[in-house]
């Protein structure tokens, strides 16, 4: 399934990126320590996370990620959101909660298994 797919059912706002939503998601991973998803996330999975700092735009680009969701209503930060912009790296959020976020993924047949 396409990342643009995706974004339209899940209702999810795109903050970075938008030029880049025809990527195609293989899976997807939910995690809010950067080293966890650094050692078990694949490439061109979908990352759910609550982290706003630009960190996270480090590991998407390091893993190949073809997106990331951030959870909550938290809202990136204004440094996370240029470097993202200038890497590519879409951004999305949503007030869902990860465990309500990752059940409608998987609803839409986006797997954590690899």
């Amino acid at each position: 399934m396409k990342l643009n797919e995706i974004a339209k059912r899940l209702e999810l706002t795109v903050r970075t990126a938008s030029d880049r939503l025809d990527v195609e998601v293989t899976g997807g991973y939910a995690s809010d320590l950067l080293s966890d998803v650094i050692a078990n996330a694949n490439q061109s999975n979908i990352w759910v996370t609550l982290q706003t700092h630009q960190n996270i735009v480090a590991v998407a680009i390091l893993k190949e990620l073809s997106g990331i969701i951030i959870v909550k209503g938290r809202k990136p930060e204004e440094e996370t959101l240029k470097k993202a912009e200038e890497k590519k790296i879409p951004i999305m959020v949503t007030d869902l909660p990860t465990f309500e976020i990752v059940g409608r993924l998987h609803r839409l047949g986006i797997s954590g298994i690899q």
